[in-house]
């Protein structure tokens, strides 16, 4: 384990995750690994050769690392918390009363692009709640974790959200395939910039440091891509949360999450949807239905982002 977990972990063992918390963090660092071989090797090909393959082959280079991130962190979950269960985009659930949710590379199109924003997420929910979350970027060598009421960490420093609450003064990260589309064009103007950032899990671990004020999500997101990112900026002293201000649940642990979620400091999060509640319903959500799980080609995921085109399964990274 890294010296920079210990204070992490400190706060786990006080709340009796502390067994919790160094299994996300293991099973992080080792899906880490086999993301980074995975972007090296895409590195070391000549430029005109790093193009994802064509939508109808049955292979392209990076799904094979998103496989085999899965089945590295599947496989220490199992050994260490037999008795869990699990969820995650890559492979079939298991049930259990406590449930591991897990999307072991959110940013695929990110990897495949060079652009280094993209996550390994990991969240251990137990009746719809998140317990443990980690969030981390084996590119950008970050890790971001936290557990249920003992703070959130990064890189072994207590982290926080912003302490901005005007959204004229805010800095928004949004999703670079919601900006590309135009989603963002009715509100763009309501904040002081607006910041493409690939995959959801890494702007939420981004808000939970303080490195964006805030996210919101005009399209439906899946619990994997944003479990883990949520229990991040709660502990940072955020929320994540719909109109209302309520947190989400995650359950069933698979479930999708509406469009229109934000995360941020709680007074900015609210400023946001009082703004939005003066305009016509909907003003922060266009209406796309929730993806299907197995519909990676065509559904509006963060992790989808940076290429622009669909990624089949299968490859050779």
């Amino acid at each position: 384990m890294s010296p920079k977990d210990r204070a992490a972990l400190d706060a786990a063992r006080e709340r009796g995750l502390g067994r919790e918390l160094a299994t996300a963090l293991a099973a992080a660092r080792d899906a880490g690994a086999i993301v980074r071989d995975a972007w090296d090797a895409i590195a070391a090909r000549p430029p005109d050769a790093r193009a994802p393959a064509p939508r109808d082959a049955s292979e392209t280079p990076v799904t094979r690392a998103d496989l085999a991130a899965d089945a590295a962190i599947r496989a220490r979950v199992a050994r260490e918390h037999p008795d869990d269960g699990w969820c995650s985009e890559e492979s079939g659930p298991r049930t259990g009363a406590r449930t591991w949710i897990v999307d072991p590379l959110d940013g695929t199109h990110e990897l495949l692009a060079l652009v280094p924003e993209l996550a390994v997420s990991i969240a251990l929910v137990e009746r719809g709640a998140p317990l443990v979350g980690v969030v981390a970027n084996p590119i950008a060598g970050v890790v971001v974790a936290a557990v249920r009421g003992g703070g959130c960490f990064r890189d072994g420093a207590r982290a926080r959200v912003s302490t901005q609450c005007e959204l004229a003064r805010a800095t928004a990260l949004a999703s670079r395939s919601e900006s590309r589309r135009g989603d963002w064009e009715p509100i763009a103007g309501w904040f002081g910039a607006v910041r493409p950032t690939g995959s959801a899990a890494w702007k939420l671990a981004a808000v939970a440091c303080g490195e964006g004020d805030l996210t919101v999500s005009v399209r439906p997101k899946r619990s994997w891509d944003v479990c883990a990112g949520d229990l991040l900026v709660r502990e940072a002293g955020g929320i994540y949360a719909d109109a209302s201000l309520r947190a989400p649940r995650y359950a069933p642990p698979g479930c999708a999450l509406p469009a229109g979620m934000a995360a941020g400091p709680r007074a900015l999060v609210a400023a946001l949807f009082a703004r939005a509640g003066a305009l016509a319903p909907g003003a922060l959500a266009p209406g796309a239905r929730a993806p299907d799980a197995r519909e990676r080609d065509t559904r509006e995921r963060d992790g989808s982002e940076g290429a622009g085109t669909g990624t089949p399964r299968g490859g050779d990274v």
